[in-house]
């Protein structure tokens, strides 16, 4: 990563939801930068945390969910501590949301044009309608929706181009980081990889940080930096984009890998992971993923694991790399070198 200040900042980050039967901790203790211009991504199965911990850094969430614990720091500035009035400024100018249902985003009573000028003149109290027409014009050309279509409603748009029109929105201001919560969920994978070619496009040009989440592990390859791996609301792993799948670290991760077929070479056996997903609510001592796997030993059922940088720029939160030597010697790196 990049030897500058990070663009934003998360510090062991904890978000708990109130339930009748206690309260249980989504998100535990997560930390992770990203630099600017950065794509970084969060991947893991459904219920791992990765939204939660988007809906954080957008300070969007509502109860039975609170930020328990941890800082959130924008540009140097922990956006827990922001009042209404600066955390106004700081949603859409400097960091913007992408959702990952665009018809649900998209108010379907309102043409596009209503929806544009919303955003714009609610914050730019000098701009005149005229002026956030004629903007609203320019981002729609941005992403490749011809500007007549402002007078559109929402359910006259195809989902490929719903979506674009949510980026559209998102880009609005400017902002410095996108938040990009499984933009493409839903749609066919053609369109999935046009969104995200023009997403990258428009980064290249403007210059923007993303978050990109999503549970496909293999668009999130193609489209990020680094990546965040996520397990039961815990970050077990961050590395560079490649790594994540020719060198992972932790057996989660390996597993994630081997659940994806390969486009190329003779057919394999997917493996998958064993077992499912662990309840939140009987969290165990010790590693939160020790009854799925399969290299487990008795530290893993007595000491919480804690994230680690175990090779240069790679991390991991794993009682198998207790030191450098047997980071070298074992099988999980081993089963790599055989091209397992």
């Amino acid at each position: 990563m990049s030897s500058q200040q990070p663009l934003l900042s998360v510090r062991q980050l904890c978000v708990d939801y109130i339930t009748e039967s206690g309260d249980v901790r989504a998100v535990n203790s997560v930390s992770f930068d990203i630099a600017p211009g950065e794509v970084f991504g969060l991947a893991g199965e459904s219920g791992c945390g990765k939204s939660t911990v988007a809906f954080s850094v957008a300070r969007l969430h509502k109860p039975p969910a609170y930020i328990s614990g941890g800082e959130i720091l924008f540009k140097g500035e922990n956006i827990l501590g922001f009042d209404d009035e600066r955390l106004r400024s700081y949603r859409w100018r400097q960091a913007s949301v992408v959702f990952q249902s665009a018809m649900n985003a998209l108010n379907p009573v309102l043409r596009m044009e209503e929806q544009f000028c919303d955003v714009l003149l609610a914050h730019n109290p000098g701009m005149t309608r005229y002026e956030a027409i004629k903007r609203a014009q320019e981002l729609l050309e941005i992403v490749d929706i011809h500007p007549s279509r402002l007078k559109d409603y929402p359910h006259q748009f195809s989902g490929g181009m719903r979506q674009r029109l949510v980026i559209a929105i998102a880009m609005a201001l400017n902002p410095e980081l996108l938040i990009m919560d499984e933009p493409t969920t839903a749609l066919d994978v053609v369109v999935q990889r046009e969104i995200l070619q023009k997403v990258y496009a428009l980064k290249a040009k403007f210059n923007f940080s993303i978050l990109f989440i999503t549970h496909d592990l293999s668009l999130m390859v193609e489209f990020c930096d680094r990546i965040g791996i996520m397990y039961a609301g815990e970050l077990v792993e961050v590395a560079p984009a490649k790594a994540i799948l020719t060198a992972p670290l932790h057996p989660y991760t390996k597993g994630l890998g081997n659940s994806f077929p390969p486009l190329h070479g003779p057919k394999t056996v997917l493996e998958g992971i064993p077992g499912t997903p662990l309840n939140l609510l009987e969290v165990p001592v010790g590693c939160r993923f020790q009854a799925r796997c399969g290299k487990v030993h008795d530290r893993c059922r007595q000491e919480y694991t804690v994230l680690a940088e175990i090779r240069p720029g790679q991390q991991a939160a794993c009682h198998l790399y207790d030191s450098a030597e047997e980071q070298l010697d074992h099988p999980i790196y081993l089963d790599k070198a055989a091209g397992c």
